[in-house]
C-alpha cells in the first residue's frame, strides 16, 4: 500500500482538478472512504483507474488535465498500453490539439485499427484531408486492414469541404482496393459527388452500385436537389415508394425541398401525409423544411399553421417563417415576428435581417428600411454582409431614390454584386435614369457576359424613353455578343400535372379553349374600362400589334387554363420565371375581379396575391 500513497502523492503534485482525484486516509493499510473517489495505484487495476480519468477529460474536452494525467501514463510506463495511447490521442483530438495527438500516435509501439482510425478522424474533422488521406495511404502501405468506416469517414470530410480533388484521389484508392462495392464506401462515395456539384459523377456510383440502402436512396434524392435537378429528385422519391423502402426523415426533407423549387403543392401536401404518418411532422428540421415548402408553393397560411404547431422553434424555423411572409408581402406579419422572437430569447441573425430588409423593400418601406439597416449595424451579434447592402440598394431603387442608392454602392466595404448592378438598372428603367442605367449595364456586361437580360434590361431603358436608334444598337450587341435572351414561362399544377405554357403558345392541347377564354375575359374587362397597358411592349411596332403581343404572355395563357379547369374555390397558382409585366400584373387584377377567383402568381422575386381587383403587393413590386 506504500506505494499507492507515493503515487498518490505525486498525482497531487502534478495538480489536476481535485474533482477527479480526492481521498482520505485512516491508515497506511486503509482504501479511499466513501464519496467520490477515484484511485490511481501501481497495481494492474491502475491503468484502468486513468482510463476512466482519460475518458472524463475526452468527455468534458479538458485538456490541461489531460495533459497532466498523460505524465502520469509516461511516469508509470502506461504508454506501451494501445488502449490507453487511443483514448489520448482521442482526448487531443477532441481538444483541438492534432498535433499532440500526431506525436501519441507515432509513438506507440502497436497501433490497432482503431488508432488509424481516430488519428485520420483528427485531421479530417479540422479541415486537414489531404494529411487523412495520407495517413489512409500509410496505412494500406503497412498492410493495415482497413474498414469501410474509415473510407467513408475521409469522404465525409471530404464532402463537408467540398473537397472534390481529394474525392476523386480516395476514389481512385477505393477502386485499388476493391472496396467501392460497399455499401457504406458507395453512399459516402457519391454524397461527397454531390455535394461537390458532380451529380453526373454521383449518379454514376449510383448505378454501378451492386447493394444500395435507404440511405443511399436518400443521399441522392439529397444530391439531385442539392444540384437543383428537382423533377429527377420527385421521380426518384417515388421509386422509393415503390419499392416499398423506409422512409426517413432526410429523404421526406429532400422530396419536400423538390416540390418546394416546384411549387408542387399537390405532391407536397402528399409528403406532409407521409410525414404525420411516419410521426416525423414534430422534427424540428421537416417543420423547417415543411414552412419552406408551403410558403414557396403560395400556400403562406399552411406554412403558418406549420410553424404555430412546431413543438420547438429554432432560429432557423423562425428565419424559414419571417422570410416566408416577406416573399409574400406580409410586413406587418414580418416586422412582428421579428419583435416576438426576440421576445422568446433567441436573437435575430444574419438570415433574419436580409428578410426583414426584403419587406421593407417589397413594400416600400424607405425610413423602416433604413432603421432597420442601422439597427443591424449597431448589433455586434450580428455580421453586415453584402445581401443586407444589397437589400438596401434594392429598397432605395425601387422607392425611387436611384442617386442614394448608387452613392450606397460606392460606400460600402464590399465589391457591388451583379444583383446589385441588376437591381440599378431595373431601377432606372421605372424611374428613367438614362445615366445611371447605361453605368450599371456596364458594369454588368463585363460581370456577366452571357445574361441577355441585361441587354434586353438596357433596350428597355431606351425604348420606355423612345430612344429607338439606341433600341437597334443595344439589341445589335446583344447578338454580337452570343447571349441568349431567355423566353417567357408559365406553369400551372392541375391534377398532379405541371403544364408549361410560353408566350404566343400554340402546341397545348386545350389552346382552342384557352383561347376562346381570352376572348370572354378580355370582353368582360372592356365593360370594365380596362386598357392595355402598351408602354410595357418594348417592340418597335404599331398599338395593336403591341396589343396582340401582351395578349399571349404566358401567365395569362395559365390563368385561363386554370380557370377552365381548376374547380371553383380553389385558388389559381401560377410560377413565372420572369419578372410579371405591368399589363398582366392589371389584367391579373381584373380577372379576379370577374370571376371571385383568388390567384397567386409567383415570379423570379416574389409573390403575388390577386383577390377581388386588388393586389398583395399594393401595385408595388
Amino acid at each position: 500500500m506504500k506505494a499507492s500513497v507515493l503515487i498518490y502523492r505525486r498525482v497531487s503534485c502534478i495538480g489536476y482538478s481535485s474533482r477527479f482525484f480526492s481521498a482520505n486516509f485512516t491508515a497506511e493499510s486503509e482504501t479511499p472512504k466513501s464519496g467520490n473517489v477515484t484511485w490511481v495505484s501501481a497495481n494492474s487495476s491502475g491503468a484502468l483507474d486513468l482510463k476512466h480519468l482519460l475518458q472524463r477529460c475526452v468527455e468534458d474536452k479538458l485538456v490541461m488535465e489531460g495533459k497532466s494525467f498523460h505524465a502520469l501514463v509516461v511516469q508509470l510506463g502506461l504508454h506501451v498500453d494501445t488502449l490507453i495511447s487511443n483514448i489520448l490521442i482521442n482526448m487531443y483530438s477532441k481538444c483541438g490539439v492534432v498535433e499532440s495527438a500526431r506525436l501519441v500516435f507515432e509513438e506507440m509501439p502497436v497501433r490497432s485499427v482503431v488508432s488509424w482510425n481516430t488519428m485520420i478522424g483528427a485531421y479530417t474533422t479540422r479541415g486537414g484531408e489531404q494529411e487523412g488521406l495520407r495517413l489512409l495511404v500509410r496505412m494500406h502501405r503497412e498492410g493495415v486492414m482497413m474498414s469501410e468506416f474509415t473510407v467513408s469517414s475521409v469522404l465525409c470530410a471530404c464532402a463537408a469541404k467540398s473537397a472534390v480533388g481529394e474525392s476523386k484521389q480516395l476514389h481512385a484508392f477505393v477502386l485499388k482496393t476493391a472496396l467501392d462495392s460497399n455499401v457504406y464506401v458507395g453512399t459516402a462515395l457519391l454524397d461527397v459527388y454531390a455535394k461537390c456539384s458532380s451529380i453526373h459523377d454521383a449518379c454514376r456510383v449510383f448505378d454501378m452500385m451492386p447493394e444500395r440502402s435507404a440511405v443511399t436512396w436518400s443521399s441522392m434524392v439529397a444530391g439531385y436537389v442539392q444540384n437543383d435537378l428537382y423533377e429527377e429528385a420527385l421521380v426518384l422519391f417515388h421509386s422509393t415508394q415503390k419499392m416499398g423502402l423506409e422512409r426517413t426523415q432526410f429523404t421526406l426533407s429532400a422530396a419536400l425541398s423538390a416540390c418546394a423549387s416546384l411549387s408542387a403543392t399537390i405532391e407536397g401536401t402528399q409528403v406532409h401525409g407521409m410525414l404525420v404518418k411516419t410521426g416525423f411532422d414534430s422534427n424540428q428540421f421537416v417543420a423547417t423544411s415543411l414552412v419552406d415548402m408551403y410558403a414557396k408553393c403560395g400556400s403562406i397560411e399552411e406554412a403558418y399553421v406549420v410553424f404555430m404547431g412546431a413543438e420547438e422553434k429554432t432560429i432557423v424555423l423562425w428565419n424559414a417563417m419571417i422570410g416566408g411572409f416577406a416573399k409574400h408581402a406580409h410586413s406587418a406579419e414580418v416586422m412582428l415576428l421579428f419583435e416576438k422572437m426576440q421576445q422568446v430569447g433567441l436573437c435575430p441573425n444574419e438570415v433574419t435581417y436580409i428578410s426583414v430588409l426584403a419587406a421593407c423593400s417589397h413594400a416600400g418601406l424607405v425610413e423602416t428600411g433604413r432603421c432597420y439597416f442601422a439597427r443591424m449595424l449597431d448589433d455586434w451579434n450580428v455580421e453586415p454582409n453584402v445581401h443586407h447592402y444589397s437589400c438596401m440598394v434594392d429598397l432605395l431603387g425601387r422607392a425611387g431614390l436611384i442617386q442614394e442608392a448608387w452613392e450606397l454602392i460606392e460606400e460600402m466595404p464590399f465589391d457591388a454584386t451583379a444583383s446589385m448592378w441588376g437591381s440599378l438598372l431595373g431601377s432606372c428603367r421605372i424611374h428613367g435614369n438614362l445615366e445611371l442605367a447605361e453605368l450599371a449595364a456596364e458594369h454588368l456586361f463585363k460581370m456577366e457576359p452571357n445574361n441577355a437580360g441585361n441587354h434586353v434590361l438596357l433596350s428597355n431603358v431606351y425604348a420606355a424613353d423612345k430612344r429607338w436608334d439606341e433600341v437597334m444598337k443595344a439589341r445589335k450587341l446583344l447578338k454580337d455578343s452570343g447571349a441568349k435572351k431567355e423566353m417567357g414561362k408559365s406553369w400551372i399544377e392541375v391534377r398532379d400535372r405541371v403544364h408549361t405554357f410560353v408566350v404566343g403558345e400554340g402546341n397545348h392541347p386545350n389552346i382552342a379553349e384557352i383561347y376562346e377564354k381570352l376572348d370572354e375575359l378580355e370582353k368582360e374587362m372592356k365593360k370594365l374600362d380596362y386598357q392595355a397597358k402598351i408602354e410595357y411592349d418594348l417592340h418597335d411596332v404599331g398599338t395593336i400589334q403591341k396589343e396582340e403581343l401582351l395578349r399571349l404572355h404566358s401567365e395569362k395563357l395559365a390563368v385561363a387554363f386554370g380557370l377552365i379547369t381548376i374547380p371553383l374555390g380553389a385558388p389559381i397558382k401560377i410560377k413565372k420565371n420572369l419578372r410579371i409585366c405591368g399589363d398582366c400584373h392589371s389584367v391579373m387584377k381584373f380577372v379576379s375581379r370577374i370571376t371571385g377567383r383568388l390567384i397567386i402568381i409567383r415570379d423570379t422575386s416574389r409573390f403575388h396575391h390577386f383577390k377581388d381587383g386588388w393586389c398583395s403587393c399594393g401595385d408595388f413590386w
